[in-house]
Formats: structure tokens, sequence, C-alpha cells
């Protein structure tokens, strides 16, 4: 009980001070670079929240984390420790959130100024300026982080990716990283503020190019991934899930409209 009361004083704390500080190198017109002010205050409030849980980080894998191009690492989902053990391992990155999420109090305004992509999910326009946003960041030079899965699971076994992560993969001509997290659901399961120590293992997995792939292949690439995140998931701790569902094409749009807008 004394850890978790601790984790949410430091969340809060932690969030406030992080946000500010970004908030007032935004004032200043400083720019977002590699080791900038913005990723030193995401990265610090994430270690803060590890330290007070009580949860270490394992890297398997580290041989695929690339400093000098951009990638779009695509992770699975089921605890709001992923987000915490990714960010200080990722280099210069940006992870891409749900919208509903900027309505928490403190954390949405402080994500907001740290650079986090919203997404309107259920706008299908708004979902689309968001991708193109997040396209010209990597191709700037700046990594995405992703859960394709939508929102956290209960359990490891991988629900259906959605696939407007691998359309922004595609447009942006940049591999996809799949990337399986083990052990951050026992250190703060869904559905609860209860923390606990633990072992969050983080496995980067060979990265899948995209170059000269098209739109057409966007249902392919996601089943790619998720194929590859499933084998780790059952090799490493027998835990085996569904076959990727092979997703039909959708009927009565056109190739030539815009490709974000297929997310669902």
């Amino acid at each position: 009980m004394l850890r978790t009361l601790s984790g949410i004083v430091v969340f809060g704390f932690g969030t406030f001070v992080s946000g500010m500080q970004c908030a007032i190198a935004r004032l200043r017109g400083i720019p977002d670079t590699p080791g900038g002010p913005y990723e030193r205050a995401s990265r610090r409030w994430c270690r803060w929240l590890l330290g007070v849980a009580g949860a270490k980080v394992e890297i398997h894998g580290a041989e695929y984390i690339d400093e000098a191009h951009p990638h779009v690492y695509v992770a699975n989902h089921v605890s709001w420790f992923d987000i915490f053990a990714l960010a200080p391992v990722l280099p210069h990155q940006k992870f891409v959130a749900k919208s509903e999420l900027r309505r928490v109090p403190i954390f949405g305004w402080a994500a907001t100024v740290w650079g986090i992509v919203w997404i309107e999910r259920e706008n299908r326009k708004n979902a689309f300026a968001a991708y193109e946003a997040a396209a010209k960041r990597i191709q700037a030079g700046v990594s995405v982080a992703v859960f394709p899965e939508g929102t956290r699971g209960d359990h490891y076994e991988l629900r259906q990716f959605k696939k407007g992560p691998f359309v922004l993969a595609i447009a942006s001509g940049v591999p996809v990283v799949p990337t399986l997290i083990y052990g951050a659901r026992e250190v703060n399961p869904r559905g609860t503020v209860r923390i606990q120590p633990g072992t969050i293992h983080l496995h980067f997995l060979p990265p899948i190019p995209t170059a000269g792939l098209s739109y057409d292949d966007r249902d392919d690439l996601a089943n790619r991934t998720r194929d590859a995140i499933a084998e780790c998931l059952a090799s490493e701790y027998g835990i085996r899930s569904v076959p990727s569902a092979r997703i039909r094409p959708t009927i009565g749009v056109s190739p030539d409209a815009p490709s974000i807008v297929e997310q669902t």
C-alpha cells in the first residue's frame, strides 16, 4: 500500500514538474532535439516512477535499437508501465496515444508539451492529420513508439492490430521494430492503481523494412509484425496468441484516398 501511495504522489508531482520544464522550454523556443530538455524531462519522469515501483528493466535485443536512424517501434500493451519502461530506452522518440488520455488531469497537458502525438480514433479526418504530423516528425529524424492493439489488455495474449501505425511506417519509409513487453502487467495491471516490484522485459526483434512497400501492403506488414511478437511471446514465456487475422480489403475506399483514415 505504501508503495502504491508513493507511486501516486510521484506520478502527480513528477508529471507537473516535468510538464513545467517542457512548457518553459517551449516558451523559450528551444527546439526538440535528441538529448534536449523535452527528452530529459520525460525520461526523468519515467525513471522516478520505475524507481518508486521497484521495477527493473531488462533489455533483450539491444542491437535492434538504432540510435542513428528513425524507426517505428510497435509493442504490445498491458500496463501504464509499458510506457515508463520504453521511454528511457528508445532514442529520440514520441509516443502515439489515444486522444482520450488528453483529458487526464495534469497528465494530458504535460504529455502535450512533451510532444505526444494524439490520435482521435473516432474522427478519421483528425486521425489522418495527426498521422501526417507524425510522418513529418519521422522524416525529420524522430522515432515513433505505438501500441497497435489500441488500449491496454488484461492478458499477454496478443489482440488484433490496428492498421494505422503500419500505414504510417510505409508512408514514412522507415523500418518497423516489433517489440515485446513482458512483466509490466505484474508491476501494474490494468484497472488498478496498485503497483509492486517486478522486472519488465523489453524484447526488441529484428526490424522489418518498409522500403518498396505500398499502401496495399499494410495488412501484411501488420500481420508480420504481430506474428514476430507472438512467436517471441510463445518461445520465451509459453504464452500463445490467436493467429493473425487476415484482414479483408476495405470495400468502397479508393486506393488514392488518404491512407490514414483506414485505421480501424
